[in-house]
């Protein structure tokens, strides 16, 4: 019978559950990602997944907030950063989900992985909105269902892989967090089915009319979802797309840009704005580190681009 899990509240810092070998992993993955955060946490991954070796095969709850609690391996060397108070996961998104509690909004999290974002949306302290889960690994797809289980079934979980139309892939790579269908078909993995976005309306999952957040994180084929996901993206959508700080490109926001009538939008650190792009080069002052991501924005809705605008209102009134 598995060990119950870990338990580690971000709020408090209380760790419970854990023996005297497992609180000392804590102490170093936190120091770890302290010291690792002053250079985009290079090298924190190796690390952490060498230490993961010793530990005992269990899993850690982290409390996310009162009414969220997100599950993954002792030790997991992308998540374990959440041990370390200080560190926020993809801040340029939180700010915008956060500004968006009081919205009747549903997030569509395409390559959920262990579903951090959809635990987080759907809890009450985020306006406990509705959340599809969408993730095409056999190896990460229990982990996200455990996720929805421990937090009560509020969100949805789905088996696919997101891209231009409804079909196969083979879904492959070494780290959980970089599984890809965009790869060389022979290169082994296994085979997933794939859905376009605007299937899910053919589906019945969303109506073509509602309020949605995309978190498109399907690690090379952003293109192709957004080329399949024409109709959803004429509604009140939110794209929230990976950029690779190693593309020098911005394939992307290229294509974004050039191509979709959405206007691209991406959190400026400097101006701490979410600015509106019309020039490629913003994203080479931006993306200073090669081996992270850098999330960037489309929408074609004057609601949403009415919110962004207030938000960054707000942002500046905090400044003064």
């Amino acid at each position: 019978m598995a060990q119950a899990p870990i338990q580690f509240d971000r709020a408090s810092g209380a760790l419970e559950g854990a023996n005297l070998w497992e609180r000392t992993a804590a102490l170093a993955l936190v120091t770890g990602s302290k010291i690792s955060s002053h250079f985009s946490h290079m090298g924190y991954i190796a690390c952490a997944n060498l230490l993961r070796r010793t530990l005992p095969e269990r899993n850690i709850a982290i409390r996310l907030n009162p009414d969220a609690v997100f599950e993954f391996p002792y030790g997991d060397g992308y998540w374990s950063k959440l041990l370390n108070r200080s560190y926020n996961y993809e801040d340029e998104l939180e700010l915008l989900f956060a500004d968006s509690i009081d919205v009747d909004y549903t997030l569509l999290d395409c390559g959920a992985n262990y579903g951090y974002w959809s635990v987080l949306v759907s809890s009450r302290p985020f306006g406990s909105h509705k959340a599809i889960a969408i993730e095409p690994s056999g190896q990460n797809y229990p982990k996200l269902a455990n996720n929805a289980r421990v937090n009560g079934n509020r969100f949805e979980t789905m088996k696919c892989a997101i891209g231009a139309a409804r079909g196969t892939a083979r879904l492959s790579g070494t780290k959980h967090e970089a599984f890809s269908i965009a790869g060389d078909p022979s290169a082994g993995g296994e085979e997933v089915s794939v859905i376009a976005l605007d299937n899910l309306i053919d589906d019945g999952k969303v109506a073509a009319t509602g309020k949605y957040l995309i978190k498109l994180d399907v690690e090379g084929v952003e293109i192709e979802a957004i080329k399949g996901g024409a109709r959803l993206l004429e509604a009140d959508s939110v794209i929230m797309c990976e950029e690779h700080g190693s593309d020098r490109s911005h394939a992307v926001s290229r294509f974004i840009l050039e191509q979709t009538p959405l206007k691209l939008i991406v959190f400026d650190p400097r101006s701490n704005r979410m600015e509106t792009v019309t020039e490629l080069s913003i994203l080479d002052r931006i993306k200073v580190s090669t081996h992270v991501g850098y999330n960037v924005f489309g929408t074609a809705s004057a609601f949403w681009q009415d919110r962004i605008d207030a938000l960054n209102a707000k942002t500046a009134r905090r400044m003064q």
